[in-house]
């Protein structure tokens, strides 16, 4: 049975919402109703106080929950605020995304980084228009099957988007279930949280249930050492300064704004050895970024793929 801690015990925790719930078995842990109850009185107690407000929580178009959701990958919510309307003011819809040259959707992307997440993007509008007659499906397993869209993804995009009461599982919401579940372990598998995901979630609510998780997995990472690091999943990523991620950021940029280049060109704009540069462009030629023309690089038009 669980075992609560209702004192007090880290201040800098907003008023109201400081309990702890702990299990004598994290591994196997059982949850009475109450304990359950209290859990969800927690997360909603923060989420009517302090939940966010955000342009792509105040629709319901599959679309543009679509677009939030690939911009938010791995992406602080600060930087896809401050693109998400652009982008949608440019491609209102998927018939205008997938008709669009890749070029023009890499210059709105240009600040978010990951850029295979824009060609991912791109490919699902024509993946949509094509195969599903311009409707997003809302199966979860059906989701994943499209370009760039993984499991919490496909999750996020069936709970938002069509409120099905799905599981699944994302940086916020692992924060919460560790800090909440598991004060004491290490190395926690997700496998571990997901049933505890399930058996908390509150279904009449489900879009506002996982909205407000999140939010208060927000809280968590400014106000506590963050849970993550207990998670078996957990990495530090490397350095991006100097890293042949960079310099392909650095080419597709150029190449936005140039439109066309020789080698030459990009490295003497990069600072970069020409073996390097060539390395990279090569890549990015064989995944479809880049067309080569001769001694000219320019940015593909990923339709004609």
């Amino acid at each position: 049975m669980p075992r609560f801690n209702t004192t007090k015990n880290n201040p800098s925790i907003p008023e109201g919402i400081s309990r702890n719930v702990s299990y004598a078995d994290s591994n196997h842990p059982e949850l009475d109703s109450r304990a359950i109850h209290l859990f969800r009185e927690n997360i909603w107690i923060h989420f009517r106080e302090h939940g966010r407000e955000l342009p792509w929580r105040k629709t319901d178009d599959p679309y543009r929950i679509l677009v939030s959701e690939i911009m938010l990958q791995q992406t602080q919510v600060e930087r896809v605020l401050g693109k998400y309307e652009h982008f949608i003011s440019a491609f209102p819809d998927f018939a205008s995304l997938a008709e669009a040259h890749f070029s023009r959707v890499l210059e709105l992307w240009q600040g978010l980084g990951y850029n295979r997440r824009a060609k991912a993007l791109q490919q699902t509008a024509w993946k949509v228009i094509e195969d599903f007659s311009g409707t997003l499906p809302a199966c979860q397993d059906t989701l994943k099957t499209f370009p760039g869209i993984g499991a919490a993804t496909a999750g996020a995009i069936a709970a938002f988007a069509f409120r099905k009461p799905v599981v699944f599982i994302e940086t916020n919401i692992r924060r919460v279930f560790i800090h909440s579940f598991f004060p004491k372990c290490e190395s926690v598998r997700d496998t571990q949280i997901l049933p505890l995901i399930e058996l908390t979630l509150d279904t009449c609510k489900i879009r506002e249930w996982y909205y407000a998780l999140m939010d208060y997995g927000v809280m968590l990472k400014q106000t506590v050492s963050n849970p993550n690091r207990r998670s078996a999943h957990y990495s530090v990523q490397s350095s991006f300064q100097g890293s042949d991620r960079q310099i392909r950021g650095n080419i597709l940029k150029l190449l936005v704004k140039a439109r066309q280049l020789s080698e030459q060109d990009l490295c003497s704009a990069l600072n970069e050895p020409p073996e390097r540069v060539k390395g990279i462009v090569d890549a990015l030629v064989r995944e479809g970024f880049l067309d080569r023309n001769g001694t000219h690089i320019s940015i593909a038009d990923i339709k004609e793929q």
